[in-house]
């Protein structure tokens, strides 16, 4: 006979148990446990792309422990296919963890050695590739994978939108983004109306359109909710948690506009749902939507006197990766400081973001030019290519179509009477004239785009100019404030480089041909510039200039401008000292299709001192020729002579 205790023990042991059963049944299943039960690196490859929610119960870093763990096993077992594919996974998750650089260097390695592997694998590299270059605003690159991706097939066409926007033309990038996607755009595909009207979205905030931004906003959030609410339409797990995220970052888009104009209120929620969501979702995975609507919730709470809210948010454990949201969180919580009065604390994070801005706003400027300026040139090639392809497909169906015409006459002229080959004539005639008006038009729409790609090269350089005449008065602006001789002489060397400079992109967008630069022209005026400000007690000095008929481009004229402005400068300064003293200047340039180039500057000045050998290590123009004749892939001559200098060298 079972007493009282035993019964009590057996209830127990049967509660327990259920418990335990019930918590098995709801426990959902995990990616990462079915990744290290599989033994087979192509089915874990499988399991890891298909798997969305892969960091929805282990963190990225438990995956890339684990992928690290079988590429030392692999590479023991000299398994190269098995290295190859867990590498990939691992250039993934170092992406999913905001690493971009090591992600990028790895992925690199992996396409180049994985030159014979299957197109899923160059797909995979080549999207991680594209990506990564977006988050390191690295957009030539970009630009780059995406021509690989359209020879290899895996696009139809390159597309340059979202580069534009990235590099502050919103406005270029809606267009093209509308052109190009507005005629697929199927109405009965909610989620892809969403994405639509999202991304249209985001480049009118972008471009200061905040309240038509909003329109589109909510055009999105309406079709993202007919997409989950869809009970016809089965969808699975994963596609419902990137539809999930996609609303979460609506929200957030939604808060950013209302933030934008002031409107509080009605920020905060939108934005505090939004942070809720997309650290739910995002699983583990850096995301810089996280990171940009979490700054903007806490701007919104210092404007509404929140200051704890705000400070609680910007003490969270984010990994800052990109110097903008960097710039942003020191902004905010400098702002925090003053308002609570700890005005040292505020100093620290204002001193702080003046240093980081400073270190990145003079090269970020000149680096997003030249990236726009080869990114327009990129899409210029793409157009010019499809323009090629276009008119070699009318060419050949004109060919096809002329010589069936040509059977089809030749058939009723044996078979019909004279006057039905003649009517077949005519019909062949006007097909023929229809063709060539399709060629006609598409050929008047090519060169449309090509002059409007020109216009915008010359806007660009243009610009660039009147960049380079700012840095130029900032320096002057700089010299009228500094008390140092030798600081003055340093900045006014400075300024006459950045003018040279400026001068070769004045050239270029005054040119029809913005592919070269005339030379003659371009000496003479840098000379005149130089001239008018050394020329203080009207020296007496004969400039001959000898470059008629030469033309370089901008890679070479760009080192030859800061050449010549370091030897005429020199010669006004040093190589007559005496006011009244009589001389002359003669510069040589020639060069020839198939044979190498030469220059050669000579001046009838005091000449090079004795010890010009061992100056030329410590001088820094000398220093800066040499360097500058390298780049031109040749070595600096200088010939002392009784009266003068020369400098002279070859070059291709």
């Amino acid at each position: 006979m079972f007493n009282k205790k035993t019964y009590l023990l057996l209830f127990f042991l049967l509660l327990v148990s259920n418990i335990f059963a019930q918590n098995s049944l709801d426990e959902p299943d995990n990616p990462f446990v079915d990744f290290q039960i599989i033994s087979n690196s192509s089915d874990r490859f499988a399991l890891f792309y298909s798997a969305e929610n892969r960091y929805s119960q282990n963190s990225a870093f438990d995956w890339k422990k684990a992928l690290e763990e079988y590429i030392d096993n692999a590479a023991y077992k000299r398994d190269t296919s098995s290295l190859f594919v867990y590498k990939t996974m691992q250039s993934q998750v170092l992406y999913d963890l905001g690493e971009y650089s090591k992600s990028v260097a790895l992925a690199n390695e992996l396409y180049k050695d994985g030159s014979e592997k299957e197109i899923k694998y160059k797909k995979i590299l080549l999207e991680l590739l594209d990506k990564n270059y977006e988050k390191l605003k690295l957009y030539v690159k970009q630009s780059e994978v995406r021509k690989e991706k359209k020879e290899l097939g895996i696009t139809d066409n390159i597309s340059f939108y979202d580069i534009y926007s990235n590099l502050g033309l919103p406005g270029r990038a809606r267009n093209d983004y509308i052109q190009e996607k507005s005629k697929s755009l199927d109405p009965a595909d909610y989620y892809g109306n969403a994405v639509y009207n999202n991304n249209i979205g985001n480049y009118l905030r972008l471009d200061k359109s905040q309240p038509v931004a909003l329109i589109h906003y909510r055009k999105a959030e309406s079709f993202i909710d007919l997409y989950l609410k869809d009970v016809i339409d089965v969808k699975t797990e994963n596609q419902i948690i990137k539809a999930t995220l996609l609303k979460g970052k609506i929200y957030g888009n939604i808060g950013k506009c209302f933030a934008d104009i002031k409107e509080f209120d009605k920020a905060i929620p939108a934005l505090k749902e939004s942070v809720k969501i997309i650290g739910e979702y995002r699983m583990g995975v850096h995301s810089s939507e996280l990171l940009e609507n979490t700054l903007y919730l806490a701007d919104c709470y210092l404007q509404t006197n929140e200051e704890k809210k705000a400070k609680e948010l910007l003490d969270k454990d984010f990994r800052f990766l990109q110097s903008d949201y960097i710039l942003k969180r020191n902004r905010l919580l400098a702002a925090y400081y003053d308002k609570i009065g700890a005005y040292e604390k505020a100093s620290f994070y204002y001193k702080k973001n003046i240093r980081v801005r400073d270190s990145i706003a003079s090269s970020e400027q000149t680096i997003n030019s030249q990236q726009l300026e080869a990114i327009v040139q990129s899409e210029l090639e793409n157009s010019k290519a499809l323009y090629l392809e276009s008119k070699q497909n009318l060419e050949l169906k004109s060919i096809e179509m002329e010589k069936i015409n040509s059977t089809i006459s030749t058939v009723y002229i044996s078979l019909v009477f004279v006057l039905l080959g003649f009517a077949g004539l005519v019909y062949a005639y006007l097909r023929s004239i229809k063709v060539q008006r399709i060629i006609v038009k598409q050929k008047h729409i090519i060169e449309a785009s090509l002059v409007e790609k020109d216009s915008l090269l010359k806007e660009i350089h243009h610009r660039v100019k009147n960049n380079l005449q700012m840095v130029s008065s900032l320096l002057s602006l700089q010299t009228k404030n500094t008390k140092s001789k030798a600081a003055i002489q340093a900045l006014e060397e400075g300024k006459s480089r950045v003018k040279a400079m400026a001068l070769i992109h004045q050239k270029l967008y005054q040119n029809d041909d913005l592919s070269v630069i005339e030379m003659q022209g371009y000496i003479e005026s840098l000379v005149n510039s130089i001239q008018s400000v050394y020329k203080k007690g009207g020296h007496k000095i004969n400039i001959n200039i000898d470059a008629d008929d030469v033309e370089l481009d901008i890679d070479r004229a760009i080192p030859f401008g800061l050449i010549l402005n370091e030897l005429v400068s020199n010669s006004f300064k040093y190589g007559f000292p005496d006011d009244e003293q009589v001389g002359s200047i003669n510069i040589h340039l020639r060069k020839e299709e198939g044979v190498d180039g030469f220059f050669e500057y000579t001046d009838t000045g005091v000449g090079m001192p004795e010890d010009v050998e061992e100056r030329s290590e410590s001088s820094m123009g000398i220093r800066l020729m040499k360097r500058l004749v390298n780049q031109l892939q040749s070595n600096l001559n200088i010939d002392k002579k009784d009266e003068g200098v020369r400098f002279w060298f070859n070059f291709k």
